[in-house]
């Protein structure tokens, strides 16, 4: 895949919104309309190792693909967004490529999808489940949204002064409690671990209220990040001609 572009996902429900194909982890996917995935699994270092797995492989622009929690108020699940920053929890910063979000966006504007245009991502090594850690975070950095994997991404960009953009869609909004049990009932690519979840479930029975909601907003977001992904277009409008 040379010169092409390589996007990064934690989860294999973000990955089975870009292709039909059997899933891989860690390793390098051959999009069918260009591109290439890898499945990485949740965090920093899952996401550092994708993208320097995805540049040996070929790639010479990355995205980092999936969902987010939202810190901003009234952001709802399935919005979009393509933020003009990322930072991390060090507070360094950085800057998508102007011109490769500005094709995203206007691809995206041609949609009804709910989307928010500006603002800053916040990428975390471990994810905020409550309201308060929510809200302190908002409070802190003035941040739309939160992910755990934006920021090595584009640290490995920065590195190799390749372009980088991110496209995520909002899964839990501000106001969304994350129950810290059902955490242990999942791997590391999101699915899940059967047996370990059912016992968790037969110790603490309240959490079954907890799971239609969850399966509602998760479903929200897949469908925003598919219809994101079909209008954005080959290699998520990387190579889309600008207009003069």
């Amino acid at each position: 895949m040379p010169g092409s572009v390589g996007i990064v996902t934690a989860l294999a429900s973000e990955a089975r919104t870009l292709t039909r194909r059997r899933l891989r982890v860690r390793t390098a996917l051959a999009l069918e309309h260009g591109g290439a995935l890898w499945l990485s699994g949740m965090g920093q270092e899952a996401a550092r190792q994708a993208a320097l797995g995805l540049i040996e492989s070929g790639a010479t622009a990355l995205v980092s693909f999936g969902v987010a929690g939202g810190l901003a108020p009234g952001l709802r699940s399935g919005t979009l967004i393509c933020p003009s920053c990322v930072l991390d929890e060090r507070s360094h910063d950085y800057q998508p490529d102007p011109v490769w979000r500005a094709s995203i966006i206007r691809r995206l504007a041609t949609t009804q999808l709910p989307r928010a245009d500006e603002g800053t991502l916040l990428s975390l090594p471990m994810p905020l489940l409550s309201v308060a850690e929510k809200g302190a975070m908002r409070e802190r950095h003035q941040a739309l949204a939160v992910d755990m994997e934006s920021a090595a991404i584009a640290a490995v960009a920065g590195e190799y002064r390749i372009p980088f953009v991110v496209l995520r869609a909002i899964v839990d909004e501000r106001d969304d409690n994350l129950p810290l049990e059902l955490q242990a009932g999942i791997d590391a690519w999101g699915r899940p671990r059967l047996a370990r979840l059912l016992v968790i479930l037969l110790r603490h029975p309240h959490l079954l209220a907890e799971l239609p909601g969850l399966v509602a907003r998760m479903g929200k977001a897949t469908r925003s990040l598919r219809l994101a992904a079909d209008a954005a277009g080959l290699e998520l409008g990387r190579n889309v001609p600008q207009p003069c």
